[in-house]
Formats: structure tokens, C-alpha cells, sequence
């Protein structure tokens, strides 16, 4: 999670291989996928998928359902119409969607039901691992809960990992085992969802998380704000990336980034404020 424009999605798309990493590795089941010949990143693309923002323009208006679908199952080699049009079908039917859609247009479903076709097509191959790319941000929030409550029963059922990304934090903590805080271009603070939540340590997660709306009146706010605009990641500051805005900053934060700090079992900051 993080502010928008920090690179999320920009990372998303790195580790599918979909926007080329410029270095580093992206270790997918014990291989770095980055030193894959394209044939053989291609061969992987069905245990990877990815579930877009928008549902209406990351599905073709021209094409009916039954081949949206379909169509991850023809790009990696499948030539069976019979086998084509039974996954099609199961995969319909778990998200919520009758056999009767398999022959209409995008334009015939509303906003929910276009993004269930979008799950539909992500799913169709089996797919191991799932980005999701902020899935529910252009639906009403009453459907919102819906996609949300089917996203974690698939997840459930068939057993997949996911990288979830999203600006809005409720939706990330109901969503999410595990979160990692993004600011500009790096991340700053990992950690599993409870203890984040329980005891942010970085000062960009404290402020975040405190913008967040309370619904009781007798839960009180921290009055902290985060000040200012986010730099570029193409042109940081130096040191601390989040220094012109900490409200903690002292002078090593201005000229030494600081390193990833190991504070717990599968958690760890970069801040300066926990080494000194």
C-alpha cells in the first residue's frame, strides 16, 4: 500500500515481466524469471496472471465473454474447443456468472459483473500466483464488498498467492496476510497485517494509518499529517526518501539511506530512527 504514484503498479508490472526490470532478480518458485529465455517466460505466463483496474477497458468490447475468457487458454497452447469451453464454463460458474453470459458483450454487464469476467479470464489457466491491481476501485462501494468477499473465497479454494495493491487501506487489511508500506519507489516497512496494524514503526506508516477514518467517535486520531507532496522517484532526495516530510528527521537522514532493519520474524524497516 502507499500514496498514489509511489510504484505499485510499476512493481506489480516488474514482477510479472511486464514493464523490464533495469536490475535485480524476481525469484518466481525458486527461479529468477530474469534470466528466463522468452519461450520459457512464456511457458510460465498461465501460473501468472493478473486482474486490471479498470473492467472496462482491460476487456475487448468487441469480443463476447466465451472468448475473453478463453483467450488465455488459446495463447498457451490449448486446441481442444471442447476442453476450451468447459474450463470456460467451470471458471464462470465460480465467480458468480451463468452460462449465459458466455455469449454476450462487456457492454451487457454492469461494472461487478465485467470485473467477475476479468477474474474469470485470470483464473481460466489455474494460474499459481495473482496481481491484483487495485480491482476494485472503479466499482461502487457496495460491489466493491462483493468482488472483495469473492476474491478471498477463490484465493481459498484454489490455493493462490497474490500481491494485492491498493491505496485504500481498509481494503488492504481486510485483504491481506502480509503488507508492504511503498514511498516513493521503495518499499520502507514490511510486516504481517496484525503486527503493521498493531505497531507501524516507520513514521510514513504511523502518519498513514492515521489518516485512516474512524467510524467510533471515541477512538481518538493522532492529529499527525503527512506535509507537502511525494518527490519523484526519478529524482529522489538524497538519504531518507521520506525526510523532507518526517516530522522525525535529524541530520543522517538527510545524506544516508538508511538500511532494511530486522525488527522481528518476517518484518523489517528502513529507518534511521532504530539504529540512531
Amino acid at each position: 500500500m502507499g500514496e498514489s504514484g509511489c510504484g505499485k503498479t510499476t512493481l506489480a508490472r516488474a514482477v510479472l515481466l511486464l514493464t523490464p526490470p533495469t536490475s535485480g532478480a524476481i525469484e518466481f518458485e525458486g527461479v529468477d524469471i530474469t534470466q528466463l529465455p522468452k519461450n520459457e517466460v512464456r511457458q510460465l505466463r498461465s501460473k501468472m496472471q493478473i486482474i486490471f483496474q479498470d473492467p472496462i477497458s482491460s476487456l475487448d468490447p468487441r469480443m463476447r465473454v466465451r472468448d475473453i475468457v478463453a483467450e488465455p487458454l488459446v495463447a498457451t497452447g490449448q486446441k481442444n474447443h471442447d476442453v476450451i469451453l468447459g474450463k470456460v464454463r467451470s471458471i464462470l460458474d465460480k465467480v458468480g456468472l451463468s452460462s449465459d453470459a458466455m455469449s454476450r458483450f462487456p457492454h451487457q454487464f454492469s461494472g461487478g459483473q465485467r470485473q467477475r469476467i476479468g477474474i474469470a479470464r485470470a483464473l481460466v489457466c489455474d494460474p499459481h500466483f495473482l496481481v491484483l491491481d487495485e480491482p476494485t476501485s472503479a466499482l461502487d462501494a457496495s460491489i466493491q464488498a462483493q468482488v472483495l468477499n469473492l476474491l478471498r473465497r477463490l484465493e481459498k479454494d484454489l490455493r493462490l498467492s497474490s500481491i494485492f495493491i491498493s491505496h485504500n487501506i481498509n481494503v488492504v487489511c481486510y485483504m491481506s496476510d502480509r503488507i508492504a508500506v511503498m514511498y516513493a519507489g521503495e518499499i520502507v516497512e514490511t510486516a504481517p497485517t496484525r503486527q503493521l496494524l498493531g505497531k507501524p514503526l516507520h513514521p510514513y506508516t504511523q502518519t498513514l494509518l492515521a489518516s485512516v477514518p474512524r467510524t467510533d467517535p471515541s477512538q481518538r486520531r493522532s492529529d499527525e499529517k503527512i506535509v507537502g507532496e511525494q518527490p519523484s522517484p526519478v529524482n529522489p532526495p538524497p538519504g531518507c526518501r521520506f525526510h523532507p516530510r518526517c516530522p522525525y528527521a535529524f541530520g543522517k537522514c538527510k545524506s544516508v539511506k538508511p538500511d532494511h532493519v530486522t525488527v522481528d520474524t518476517n518484518r523489517w524497516v528502513a529507518c534511521h530512527l532504530l539504529t540512531g
